[in-house]
């Protein structure tokens, strides 16, 4: 009887228990550098999805003929053949949002949850479950970036998806628009994070 995890559980696995910022700590950088703002924060979510949906069907369906040692140098080309993609797209149809993120669209091809998810589920399972692990594993991402973004945001500017939603008497908070407030509320969502999960673990075990 096989011990891997079903499509669902794939699927599931990576929104909370193995959520790839705030569990795994993977994609760190363009974390902390998009979440400015939360239109930046889920462009940036909806271009990994894309990336990383594609590339884990594509070697989700070559996975018996990949060589062991040039698995990731094609890992590394198919990543950056729909990054090229996601690029151009933004480039053509959302222009100032491609600026705003600049190198880090490109950045993607390198971004260690895509290079990990190919490695751990799409180069061992079938396409199913690579498709369910890689939508699960992005909305784990999105669901990173829009918490981090939406603290900042709003404390920084007043704003939310670039609409007030703080009275013009609430002083901006200047420093969660900078990079030390990236780093500071990553470290606050992260602490609460593992608090909670802490703190399951234990009335798991009382009980």
């Amino acid at each position: 009887m096989s011990t891997e995890p079903t499509p669902m559980e794939r699927f599931l696995q990576g929104i909370i228990p193995e959520n790839p910022v705030y569990r795994q700590l993977l994609g760190l950088c363009p974390t902390l550098a998009v979440t400015g703002s939360m239109q930046s924060a889920m462009t940036m979510a909806g271009a990994v999805l894309f990336v990383l949906f594609c590339a884990n069907v594509m070697i989700s369906l070559i996975r018996n003929i990949l060589k062991p040692h040039l698995r990731i140098v094609i890992f590394t080309l198919t990543i950056a053949t729909f990054v090229t993609i996601v690029d151009r797209f933004l480039a053509a149809y959302m222009y100032n949002m491609s600026k705003a993120l600049g190198p880090y669209i490109p950045l993607i091809i390198v971004n260690c949850i895509i290079i990990c998810r190919c490695e751990v589920c799409a180069s061992k399972q079938s396409v199913f479950h690579a498709g369910a692990d890689a939508i699960g594993q992005s909305l784990g991402f999105a669901l990173a970036l829009g918490s981090i973004a939406a603290v900042r945001e709003i404390l920084g500017t007043g704003m939310f998806f670039g609409l007030p939603v703080l009275p013009d008497v609430w002083p901006d908070w200047v420093i969660m628009a900078l990079p030390p407030g990236a780093f500071f509320t990553f470290g606050l969502l992260l602490g609460l994070v593992n608090w909670f999960t802490a703190n399951r673990a234990k009335k798991e075990k009382n009980s």
